[in-house]
């Protein structure tokens, strides 16, 4: 999915594939910068096709000159960067009981953060008051962005919450869109949340088209880990392969193989927490019994932590075992609660296998939100 994925959203220079190539590369070169003749080298384009890709990306201000570079012979070469406050993406974690949202840049640094309280049992309405609120709020709050927030539809009006501005100096390029990431089964295609475990009400609420009428602008649902698993996958030096497990108010997995994040055709894949792992278990609220969320969590609840990450061991032995893959990466409030604890005993029990993979701690306590705004960014480069 390409620039034509973000809804219409005018950005003229991100018309071809080519583009989104060289924007990519641009945006993994960070603020060093890359020259044109390295872009062609990297992607197999004409320098002559290169040198009118990054004239149009210079002229849309998604690209500037970042200063000179020796070359093995003739004239420096000219160093080109990414211009990240050329754009910016709505980041919108929506858990259980607290409601993050998030603006980043193009290229994915958290320039204003806010936080409050929400209860997902309260029902669709009211949620999507407080998430509706809070966007608003936050996009109000951008220097020079009293025309965008003039124009995003009726006010619920942000409740309390936690806010941190835009640096200064921070540009209000446009925004882009909002990409809403909340805990599953949910349909991504359609938008629609299904049976969320404990908050049946939510079973294909339009959750996507609501807030997209509510805002005026494109929105994105995925589910909690696989937008988190979306976001870690675009750092620099990302594995090809991980899962990204994820212990908060729930537990479950983002699943990332050959570099792209694996959602299934009905976004089914990576449901960690409901996979069985005790036969005639305690019930869970999937309807299942013996789920490894159910007896994670009541452990964790006892205060159990090393058995916690005993349990948790357990499933990510499953999925190692099932998809040989290069790392296992942790994250959810729980997990950064005590990651020591976790990361050791998740390790414990892969080594007691003879499984060698790495157990790595996601430390970004926002991860969920971040990737939420991927989730609108990635179409822009390719992803």
């Amino acid at each position: 999915m390409h620039a034509k994925g973000l809804g219409g959203v005018n950005v003229p220079a991100l018309r071809s594939h080519n583009a989104a190539l060289v924007l990519d590369l641009l945006r993994t070169a960070g603020e060093a910068g890359i020259s044109r003749l390295e872009l062609a080298e990297r992607t197999g384009l004409t320098p002559q096709a290169v040198s009118k890709i990054t004239a149009r990306l210079r002229a849309e201000g998604l690209a500037a000159e970042a200063g000179h570079r020796a070359s093995t012979g003739g004239k420096p070469r000219t160093v080109l960067r990414l211009v990240p406050s050329a754009g910016h993406a709505v980041g919108v974690h929506l858990d259980r009981d607290e409601l993050t949202t998030l603006l980043t840049d193009l290229a994915g640094t958290v320039v204003a953060l806010r936080r409050r309280p929400v209860d997902l049992g309260e029902g669709a309405g009211p949620v999507l008051d407080a998430v509706t609120g809070e966007v608003r709020a936050l996009l109000a709050a951008r220097p020079g962005s009293g025309e965008t927030a003039a124009g995003l539809g009726e006010s619920a009006g942000a409740g309390p919450g936690d806010s941190a501005g835009a640096g200064p100096g921070e540009s209000a390029g446009p925004v882009l869109g909002i990409g809403v990431a909340m805990p599953g089964p949910l349909d991504h295609r359609a938008g629609v949340p299904g049976r969320v475990t404990g908050f049946p009400s939510w079973d294909g609420y339009p959750v996507r088209d609501e807030l997209a009428r509510r805002l005026g602008l494109p929105v994105v649902l995925d589910k909690d880990t696989n937008a988190a698993a979306l976001g870690l996958a675009l750092r620099p030096a990302a594995p090809g392969s991980f899962a990204y497990v994820h212990l908060g108010t729930g537990l479950g997995a983002g699943l990332v193989l050959g570099g792209t994040p694996l959602r299934g055709d009905r976004t089914g894949a990576g449901e960690f927490g409901h996979q069985t792992v005790q036969l005639d278990g305690p019930p869970c609220g999937c309807g299942g019994r013996g789920c490894l969320e159910v007896l994670c969590l009541a452990e964790v609840v006892r205060g159990e932590l090393a058995e916690a990450a005993r349990i948790l061991g357990t499933g990510a032995a499953n999925l190692v075992r099932l998809l040989d893959i290069d790392q296992v990466l942790l994250g959810g409030r729980v997990v950064l609660g005590a990651p020591e604890v976790f990361a050791d005993g998740v390790r414990g029990v892969l080594a007691g296998l003879g499984l060698p993979t790495p157990v790595v701690v996601a430390t970004a306590p926002q991860a969920v939100a971040v990737g939420a705004a991927w989730l609108v960014l990635a179409p822009i480069f390719g992803q």
